[in-house]
């Protein structure tokens, strides 16, 4: 925020929100690699357990960070930031297709991604990530499109 003063009174003006996308897209880049190179492998290959480990560390971070981007592209809805700042991860993506920025089924989708992420995060053994690698095709394309539309919305 930029503050002047004229006539002895302080105006305020919001500037524009920057929102850097660049680490979401790295690790997305890096989930996209992770997922191709999982399929080059056997099941029974040691290659494959760091590639499906690789698949979903990256999908805990690029939905972390979804979250967190899309709470401050939020925050122009709010009378405050701290408003904005104080929402549940499920109540992000709740408003943010209140206020149509996202669709009601990918609401959804984001939804289930986090719920998938809480579930994967107790649970250990040889089946922990089949739900999350199931999971992957949408979530990529899903994490695409909010990237693109947090690029979109601060082009405008």
């Amino acid at each position: 925020m930029r503050r002047s003063v004229r006539r002895g009174v302080v105006w305020s003006q919001e500037l524009p929100i920057t929102i850097s996308t660049k680490c979401v897209r790295r690790c997305i880049h890096t989930l996209k690699s992770a997922w191709e190179g999982l399929h080059g492998y056997e099941p029974s290959d040691v290659l494959n357990e760091i590639f499906q480990a690789a698949c979903v560390k990256e999908f805990e971070l690029v939905l972390d960070q979804s979250g967190r981007l899309l709470q401050r592209r939020l925050r122009p809805y709010f009378a405050s930031n701290r408003q904005a700042d104080q929402l549940s991860f499920n109540d992000i993506f709740r408003y943010a297709a209140r206020h149509c920025l996202i669709s009601e089924d990918a609401c959804e989708r984001w939804l289930e991604y986090r719920a998938n992420r809480n579930e994967t995060a107790h649970e250990y053994g040889e089946h922990f990530a089949e739900k999350t690698l199931e999971l992957l095709p949408q979530f990529i394309a899903d994490a695409d499109a909010l990237v693109a539309m947090i690029e979109e919305v601060q082009d405008d």
